[in-house]
């Protein structure tokens, strides 16, 4: 939404509605901004969510498994969790073939990983949404 369309959904002018974004923005409420991609049109249409249990979980191992579950471009979300498994991915490819070389050459090698559990998407009813403000 442009700072005009928002002034007007708020009852602002643009100039104290722009001021406040930037307020917002410089106290870190506001923490970006982004485009939502399609993913199958730039051919990442096939999904899975992946659980992923370790087998030890000391500092050295999490910051080890972390850092590169970061640097992996097609895990798009990742959270750590209370519990068993230990955390769950979203990670998106070309399709089954693409997925399966994913999972038997990154996944598994991953530091520390004992189980990987995986759960192929059917359909995405609803893709990531803004908080409920």
């Amino acid at each position: 939404m442009t700072a005009t369309a928002l002034a007007a959904e708020v009852g602002l002018t643009v100039a104290p509605c722009h001021r406040r974004m930037k307020d917002l923005e410089t106290d870190g409420v506001i923490s970006g901004y982004r485009a939502v991609i399609d993913p199958a049109k730039v051919g990442l249409g096939f999904e899975a969510i992946v659980f992923v249990t370790l087998s030890q979980v000391d500092r050295a191992t999490l910051d080890k498994f972390e850092a590169m579950v970061k640097a992996t471009v097609h895990i798009t979300s990742a959270q750590r969790l209370f519990g068993d498994p230990d955390y769950i991915l979203k990670v998106v490819a070309e399709d089954l073939s693409a997925y399966q070389q994913f999972f038997d050459n990154e996944l598994t090698v991953l530091p520390g990983v004992q189980r990987v559990s995986s759960t192929l998407v059917m359909k995405n009813l609803k893709g990531e949404s803004g908080l409920p403000l």
